[in-house]
């Protein structure tokens, strides 16, 4: 709330507004969660409309409508400073490590198709891990890497 008040003070529209549009999803949020809404779906929120921005200004580059892209641009990179850091890949390996390092995960491993192995990689990874703090990509990319190389073994 504080950094909109700043915008407000300094009469800068552009962050303003874009906060404002990011805090009536928040505020819809808390309205859905009967109070207030936990952190990990306002960085949720964050990371979507964030990666909405992004997205917009690469169809307004395709359209070659620059001074669009541009504000978008600017958009994504207000909502990226209140964001918090992703998960580095060595953490989101490590993790990845020791949920196929657990029994059940192992046997299913060794058992099954590796699809099925990987909807249960996902299940415990994100047991441990908050999805709003990692790159859902990443992991999958990884995940399909390290089961690779547990399969070979």
């Amino acid at each position: 709330m504080t950094e909109l008040k700043q915008a407000m003070k300094s009469k800068d529209t552009l962050k303003s507004t874009t906060i404002r549009s990011v805090l009536s999803e928040v505020y819809a949020a808390d309205k859905a969660a009967s109070g207030t809404a936990p952190p990990s779906i306002v960085a949720g929120i964050l990371r979507k409309a964030a990666q909405r921005r992004v997205d917009a200004a690469a169809e307004f580059h395709k359209a070659a409508r620059q001074d669009l892209a541009e504000k978008e641009q600017q958009e994504a990179a207000i909502l990226q400073s209140f964001l918090p850091p992703l998960l580095p890949q060595a953490e989101i390996d490590r993790v990845l490590q020791e949920v196929l390092a657990s029994p059940l995960i192992a046997e299913a491993v060794r058992k099954g198709p590796a699809q099925k192995a990987l909807g249960q990689v996902f299940k415990a990874f994100y047991a441990q891990v908050d999805k709003s703090s990692v790159d859902p990509e990443l992991v999958k990319q990884r995940a399909q890497a390290l089961l690779a190389q547990s399969q070979s073994r």
